[in-house]
């Protein structure tokens, strides 16, 4: 299969999160393309043991993988990766946001949960891209930015606001990335937005070892985000085994459906609605 030209063999790409789950996933498929690697993830034993996987892994394909401590709400730590992945690699080609974090959150909850969430998951994002993107788009070499998102991020659930939050900030601020960098003359540096469906990983797993039969693997996961960047998708809006594209697009379409048809928020689950909402998921209602 074809890559996208920033993710070409010698090139260098940096990944958040990248000691578990979707980001090392990712690591381990830019090392297979003969890519330079560096992972960012909180200090620890799960950093070492990945960084120890990754140097094994990147030594029979005669490339480099290193691991560095960064926490990514921490805007010194940022650059601090920023200047040891430079002082690596040189020029850095594929930088992947996918810190991400969800302990569990209430409007009126604790106050440290949301400071962490919104610190992580957003901050994080934002400011790892304005660190980064500057020297990615002036070195002239193809390069792209990856934001891992949430589908929570667009249609809102209930249950976890300040994740909900942070992850519609995600959303928005790739998109507006997306606008400037496209409006630049000659810019070869493009953004890209990552939607997970539902994933086996310890974000997800909430204590279980098996993988539940509905859940994707984040190797299947990353092997959708490269063809799909291949395709030039900015939104990178992945299945799963339980949920299709149609039932994600019909959920999404209800939800800015509230706004359209001044409906309550979160009408989906509001129990006026709920039956109205199932017949639109059925094929028997326009949603209106």
């Amino acid at each position: 299969m074809s890559q996208h030209p920033a993710l070409k063999a010698g090139n260098a790409a940096v990944i958040t999160g990248g000691a578990s789950g979707i980001g090392l996933a990712a690591t381990k498929a830019f090392i297979e393309l003969g890519m330079n690697v560096m992972i960012a993830d909180l200090k620890g034993e799960k950093l070492k043991r990945a960084g120890d996987e990754l140097a094994e892994l990147a030594e029979k394909k005669g490339v480099k993988a290193l691991a560095h401590a960064t926490d990514v709400s921490d805007l010194s730590e940022l650059e601090e990766l920023e200047c040891a992945a430079k002082r690596a690699f040189g020029n850095i080609h594929v930088l992947m946001n996918n810190a991400g974090i969800q302990p569990g959150t209430a409007v009126f909850g604790k106050q440290m949960p949301w400071d962490r969430i919104i610190g992580v998951n957003l901050t994080g994002v934002i400011n790892g891209t304005r660190i980064f993107a500057p020297e990615m788009r002036a070195h002239g070499e193809p390069a792209v930015i990856i934001n891992t998102g949430s589908k929570q991020g667009i249609t809102t659930p209930p249950g976890n606001p300040a994740y909900n939050v942070a992850k519609a900030g995600v959303k928005a601020f790739t998109e507006a990335l997306q606008h400037e960098l496209r409006n630049i003359e000659g810019c070869r540096l493009e953004a890209h937005l990552l939607i997970p469906g539902f994933v086996f990983t310890p974000l997800t797993a909430n204590g279980r070892d098996e993988k539940p039969k509905g859940a994707w693997t984040p190797k299947q996961t990353v092997a959708f985000m490269l063809k799909s960047l291949e395709a030039g998708d900015f939104y990178i809006l992945c299945p799963d085994g339980e949920v299709d594209r149609a039932t994600d697009e019909k959920r999404m379409m209800w939800a800015i459906g509230d706004i359209v048809e001044n409906r309550p928020p979160l009408s989906r689950w509001h129990p006026d609605y709920g039956e109205a909402f199932k017949a639109y998921l059925n094929g028997s209602a326009d949603g209106h």
